[in-house]
């Protein structure tokens, strides 16, 4: 079977663990946080950067530091994981979703300034397959209306908008080192901001609400409780992994690249005969290779592909079923305009196997899909 998704490892990453546990060092904040701490400053420009155990806390964290509070509502798509919105509805404040882009996937920007009311107080834009929102207009209309502007990076990282990294664009953002995602270390992510008031608070809301991190850069004689925080730290051996990963950053995302490139090249021939649609990277957006996409003609012949390709060995998989058609929204969310594109695209929307060392057997991936969308669609 050819997995949908795998991984990628070196050597470097168990030597690494290995070297944090001799060191009797493992929780967090330690030598490999402040690496990875350090690695990511770089790669985006210049934010505070403070790793959490998930791309899930870095958004709860971005709640709580836009001091969201019951009845207040934030604009973001439905096309999303359920993380964005859960962020928002924890806080008690109301996830408000506008439509997403034909080209994109990502939220539609002209619909957005219609969605807001008195009671807005955040954006909320989500980064889909790594290809950047239309962050100069979300910005500008931000900006404009007084409001926040935080970033779903999670499948940002490598990623840049108009020559600036995803995750550095807004006021806050959230990038996921999850297992699926280009660079990860099983379970984790970061939270990202150029403000340094913000990064201060995020630092002592991400140590239970305490200053202990100035203390331990002998900064205080001693730390206390002094804001409400969670813990959100992951531990020192996924920064070990993370690090290493981290150091092949560059690599992994040209040979991801190169293999989305290969998909495009192969399949633009299905698209001029209509039997599926590629998917469209804007000419601002820098995209990094985190997913290839296909839209067939409907959904019955999505679900067709997606079993001819399970009966020959091919993992391929569907993505988000959009969070306004669940039955749990009708509890704590609201439409903030027509969602029929959101509908109908996530109908349509197939992954393929993307992966570093997928190289090998790329071209049976392709050479079965072709063949598959010549039967179904």
């Amino acid at each position: 079977m050819i997995p949908f998704s795998q991984p990628y490892t070196s050597r470097r990453e168990a030597e690494q663990v290995l070297e944090a546990i001799q060191s009797h060092r493992l929780s967090g904040d330690g030598p490999y946080t402040r690496k990875c701490h350090s690695q990511l400053a770089g790669l985006l420009a210049g934010a505070h950067v403070l790793l959490t155990h998930s791309a899930t806390a870095a958004l709860e964290m971005c709640a709580l530091l836009a001091d969201l509070a019951p009845g207040d509502e934030v604009i973001m798509p439905s096309f999303t994981f359920v993380s964005t919105a859960n962020a928002v509805v924890l806080r008690g404040a109301v996830p408000v979703f506008v439509d997403i882009r034909e080209d994109t996937l990502n939220i539609d920007e002209n619909l957005v300034e219609a969605a807001i009311t008195p009671r807005t107080r955040a954006i909320l834009p989500v980064h889909y397959a790594g290809v950047a929102c239309a962050m100069d207009s979300l910005l500008a209309i931000a900006k404009r209306r007084g409001l926040l502007v935080i970033e779903d990076a999670a499948q940002g990282i490598m990623a840049r908008y108009r020559g600036r990294p995803l995750g550095a664009l807004g006021h806050m953002s959230a990038m996921s080192f999850h297992a699926t995602k280009n660079i990860g270390c099983g379970e984790g992510g970061a939270f990202i901001t150029s403000s340094t008031e913000l990064a201060e608070r995020a630092e002592i809301m991400r140590e239970k609400g305490t200053n202990r991190s100035r203390f331990l850069r002998g900064e205080v004689d001693k730390y206390t409780w002094v804001a409400t925080g969670s813990s959100y730290l992951p531990s020192e051996l996924n920064a070990a992994v993370l690090d290493a990963q981290l150091q092949e950053a560059k690599w992994i995302t040209d040979g991801r690249l190169h293999l989305w490139n290969r998909y495009h090249e192969a399949f633009a021939s299905e698209e001029r005969a209509g039997r599926a649609r590629r998917p469209i990277v804007p000419a601002d957006c820098q995209h990094n290779g985190h997913l290839y996409y296909l839209l067939l003609p409907d959904l019955a012949s999505r679900t067709a592909f997606i079993q001819h390709l399970k009966a020959r060995g091919i993992a391929a998989s569907f993505h988000y079923v959009p969070l306004h058609a669940t039955e749990h929204a009708a509890t704590c969310t609201r439409n903030g305009s027509d969602l029929g594109r959101t509908m109908n695209l996530s109908e349509r929307l197939v992954r393929l196997p993307l992966w570093t060392g997928l190289e090998a057997r790329l071209d049976e991936v392709i050479e079965a899909s072709i063949e598959t969308l010549r039967e179904v669609a």
